[in-house]
């Protein structure tokens, strides 16, 4: 059922994974394999080691403080008073906080130079979604084998789009391995239809 009429795993929207396939973090993912089979020159390796070395030192910093919300409010971070204590990493992690609000807790994360700032303050804000993409996708590997009913109402699903609610109705998958399949598929799509199986 997968075709080649589109090479869709060409686009970042319809990848697997596609919350950890940014621009900013091509050279994090792409460096290693580079290295691997040696398309990477020693100038370039030395740069990206440094530069792994340092995000690494960064979140090492960031994880080792911790923050009552009334020291959070201190730095400028607005959080709900209930008591949790949270690591730099976790704050930096809220939408608007700047790593100079958490960075004004350590003299040492002070000197964090401006482009590991930005990468890992992308790093922090993007990590609680890919840990929740993580979740959903292996939530649908253990639930490959859920049947779809036959007369399963694709049209009325919101949030699938016409063109995909239209190759699923014409295929009729039997399960969502089979749906999985199907050229376009992605896993926002196959978890709108386990969440729609799971309200029958």
């Amino acid at each position: 059922t997968r075709g080649v009429t589109e090479p869709y795993r060409m686009f970042a929207s319809r990848a697997e994974f596609r919350l950890a396939l940014r621009a900013d973090n091509a050279d994090q993912r792409l460096s290693p394999l580079g290295l691997e089979i040696g398309l990477v020159s020693q100038e370039r390796q030395r740069v990206f080691g440094d530069k792994m070395d340092a995000l690494k030192e960064a979140k090492a910093q960031l994880d080792g403080l911790s923050f009552t919300p009334r020291q959070a409010r201190a730095c400028g971070v607005e959080v709900s008073e209930d008591g949790t204590r949270r690591t730099g990493f976790e704050l930096l992690s809220i939408p608007g906080v700047t790593f100079d609000q958490v960075a004004s807790a350590s003299e040492d994360l002070a000197k964090t130079g401006p482009s590991i700032r930005t990468q890992v303050s992308r790093d922090a804000l993007y990590a609680q979604y890919i840990e929740r993409q993580k979740r959903e996708v292996a939530a649908l590997k253990r639930d490959e084998a859920e049947t779809i009913p036959p007369d399963f109402d694709y049209a009325g699903l919101d949030g699938l789009t016409h063109e995909l609610s239209g190759k699923l109705a014409r295929i009729r998958p039997e399960n969502l391995a089979q749906a999985g399949r199907i050229e376009g598929m992605t896993p926002a799509a196959l978890t709108l239809i386990l969440a729609k199986l799971r309200q029958r």
